[in-house]
C-alpha cells in the first residue's frame, strides 16, 4: 500500500500529469484539498472510490485516513495543489507517515509560478539579463527567515515570485523600493490557468492601488523582474548559427555573427 502525493497543477485541470491523472483514477482512496483543487480533477476516480475532501482536516486527520488505508491495503492518491515541492506541507505528512511506516512516493506538478509566467507569455530568465528565479513569499502570519527577508532577495535583481503574498503587497511594495527604483516592473497574476485568471501588470509605484482596486487578496503569483515586458536583450547562444555544442556544429563564421560580444 502506497500513499501518491500527486501534484495536480494550478488550476486548470488538465494541467495534471497523465501520471497523477491515472493515480486518481486507479486509486481506491482519493484525498484532495478541496478548498484549491478542481472537482473536475477527482471526478476522474473511480466510481468505488472514497473520495474525501482535506479542507477542514488538520494533521491528524489527514494521517488517520493514510493509517486506515494502509490496514486495509489500499492505495491513496492524497491530490494538492500546484507542485508538491513548494508550501505544500509535503515534509510533515511524511514525517508522520514514516513514523507509521507508510510508503510513500511523490508525483511532480506543474507550479503557479510557471502557469503565470505562461499567463503572461514570459520568459523568466533572459540571456545576459536575468538567470536566477527566486521562490519566496513575503512575511506576515508565517514568518520566514530573517536573512530571506524581501530586501536582501532583491538585491540579486534576480525574477522574484512570490506565492502567498497578494494580501500583503502594500509590504512588498514598500519594502522592494528600499532597493529597486519605483519603476521596476512588476506583474500580479491572479488564479493562473483557471478560467477566471485576471493579470496586472505595472510597476512597485503603481502595482498597489491596481491589485487593491481589483480587490485581490489571494490565490496569486506576485513576479517582480526587470524581464518582464524586455524586448531589447542578447539572443541566447543556444540556437546561434555560429555556436557548436553537443549536437550540432556551427555553421557559420563566428566572425561573421558578432561572436565576440559574448
Amino acid at each position: 500500500m502506497t500513499v501518491f502525493f500527486i501534484g495536480a497543477g494550478p488550476g486548470d485541470p488538465d494541467l495534471i500529469t497523465v501520471k497523477g491523472a491515472r493515480l486518481v483514477e486507479q486509486c481506491p482512496v482519493v484525498l484532495y484539498t478541496g478548498s484549491l483543487v478542481p472537482k473536475e480533477v477527482v471526478a476522474r476516480a473511480r466510481e468505488d472510490a472514497l473520495v474525501l475532501s482535506s479542507e477542514d482536516m488538520d494533521l491528524d486527520q489527514i494521517v488517520a485516513v493514510c493509517r486506515d488505508a494502509h490496514g486495509e491495503g489500499k492505495d491513496v492518491a492524497r491530490v494538492q495543489t500546484g507542485d508538491l515541492s513548494i508550501y505544500s506541507s509535503l515534509a510533515e505528512t511524511t514525517r508522520r507517515l514514516d513514523e507509521e511506516g507508510i510508503d510513500w512516493k511523490v508525483v511532480p506538478g506543474v507550479s503557479s509560478f510557471q502557469a503565470s509566467a505562461a499567463a503572461l507569455g514570459q520568459e523568466l530568465t533572459l540571456p545576459e539579463e536575468c538567470q536566477t528565479i527566486i521562490l519566496s513569499r513575503a512575511s506576515g502570519r508565517t514568518p520566514v527567515p530573517e536573512k530571506e527577508n524581501l530586501k536582501s532577495l532583491a538585491e540579486h535583481e534576480a525574477t522574484l515570485c512570490l506565492f502567498l503574498s497578494a494580501s500583503l503587497i502594500r509590504k512588498v511594495a514598500r519594502e522592494l523600493k528600499e532597493v529597486y527604483p519605483g519603476d521596476w516592473p512588476i506583474a500580479v497574476v491572479e488564479k493562473a490557468s483557471h478560467p477566471e485568471q485576471r493579470i496586472l501588470r505595472g510597476t512597485l509605484d503603481t502595482i498597489v492601488e491596481q491589485v487593491e482596486e481589483a480587490g485581490i487578496k489571494a490565490t496569486a503569483m506576485i513576479i517582480v523582474s526587470k524581464v518582464l515586458g524586455q524586448t531589447d536583450f542578447r539572443d541566447s547562444r543556444l540556437y546561434a548559427a555560429e555556436f557548436t555544442h553537443g549536437f550540432r556544429k556551427a555553421r557559420v563564421a563566428a566572425s561573421r555573427c558578432g561572436a565576440g560580444h559574448e
